[in-house]
């Protein structure tokens, strides 16, 4: 199908309309970006197609928009849409082979929740020499090689000329999923740490100017430094939001998740609040945690938390009294979220979780408690 027929088809192009004339939601206390909540769908966040995760069906989209969701994020990784020879190493020279019908899937999906009124923000989950998970060896350093930068700006201004036309209000640019600097990218746990101020602004810049060459309006978000923890000043000057995360404490969050923890059977049990190992866990932690993102909005600067949830192996109540506790703090804000994610392990439906008794929904199992926390926090 010839390209600019199937955009129509999937009503990607926005008739009519430039990126001006778009009717957005501000959140009421102050912040610039609207106080989205959603989910993320990990479509495309494996870097091999032939090892997919589950596509998203429509039903999804119905039942997201049906209990008052407006947004779901898209984290990718950019070798899913490669046409590459996947039995050997990635080089520089291939991170430009653009698999016109992987990047069709991707506008499939983008057109599906455009139709049930979500605003889609479009995320770089691998980008060219980096990513915080294991599990594809990169053939450079995005934070230390100029060829790397110059492929993430490639990337990003391919995505920019596809989605030129579709309004601010429908899609947004979330630039590299938690940075950090990571000794070794094969290692699941290798150790991360703060990516250098001055080099996260300069690899940010890269991709913000190949954006705004094709759309000088774009709504552009980037992920807090160290592993999307901390707020970064360096680029407040550069006109686009940031997106913190809500995992804080990875005691509760990723409690025996075995990519977080180097061993999982003889760690303390969660609590919240509470005591935990050597640390008292509570919602004052989360307030001084947070409290930094809370001054960058009244900075002026657009936030929302991008990732948020928790593993499956954290016990439900525990979960929730914490979560109510993130959401609340965040909603008390005009901060806006994104759960991680909408089935599977961290998500309302099939959580696989031991603790929950689940509701049947359409074949479905439903977290109906976690529904009923995320649906009414504002």
């Amino acid at each position: 199908m010839e390209r600019r027929s199937f955009l129509k088809n999937a009503g990607l192009l926005a008739a009519g309309l430039s990126v001006a004339d778009t009717a957005w939601s501000f959140s009421p206390k102050g912040n610039k970006l609207p106080a989205w909540r959603g989910f993320n769908l990990p479509d495309f966040v494996s870097p091999d197609p032939a090892k997919p995760r589950a596509k998203t069906p429509e039903d999804h989209f119905r039942w997201m928009r049906d209990w008052g969701f407006d947004f779901v994020r898209v984290p990718m990784a950019y070798p899913y849409y490669l046409a590459i020879d996947r039995s050997r190493n990635i080089t520089p020279e291939e991170v430009y082979k653009i698999d016109e019908s992987r990047v069709e899937d991707v506008e499939k999906l983008v057109a599906m929740a455009h139709k049930y009124n979500m605003h889609v923000s479009l995320n770089l989950h691998r980008a060219p020499g980096y990513c915080i998970n294991a599990g594809f060896h990169e053939p450079y350093n995005l934070w230390k090689d100029e060829e790397a930068q110059k492929a993430f700006a490639f990337h990003w201004n391919f995505w920019a000329k596809r989605f030129r036309s579709v309004s601010t209000s429908k899609i947004s640019f979330d630039l590299v999923n938690e940075p950090a600097m990571r000794e070794d990218m094969n290692d699941q746990h290798s150790s991360a740490s703060t990516v250098p101020g001055d080099v996260y602004r300069k690899v940010a810049k890269v991709a913000v100017d190949a954006i705004r060459k094709e759309n000088p309006k774009r709504l552009i978000l980037a992920d807090g430094n160290n592993v999307g923890n901390n707020v970064i000043p360096e680029i407040i000057d550069l006109g686009i939001a940031q997106s913190c995360r809500g995992y804080h404490p990875g005691k509760i969050s990723h409690y025996k998740a075995p990519w977080a923890n180097k061993n999982i059977d003889n760690l303390p049990e969660p609590k919240w609040p509470g005591q935990v190992g050597n640390q008292y866990l509570s919602r004052e932690m989360l307030e001084k945690y947070y409290q930094p993102w809370i001054d960058l909005v009244k900075q002026g600067v657009g936030v929302h938390c991008g990732e948020c949830g928790s593993w499956n192996k954290t016990p439900h109540p525990v979960f929730l009294a914490w979560f109510s506790d993130v959401l609340d703090i965040l909603g008390s804000n005009g901060i806006g979220f994104s759960l991680w994610e909408f089935s599977g392990d961290f998500g309302v439906l099939n959580s696989r979780r031991a603790d929950v008794e689940y509701e049947d929904w359409y074949g479905q199992k439903l977290d109906r408690k976690l529904l009923d926390l995320i649906r009414k926090s504002r």
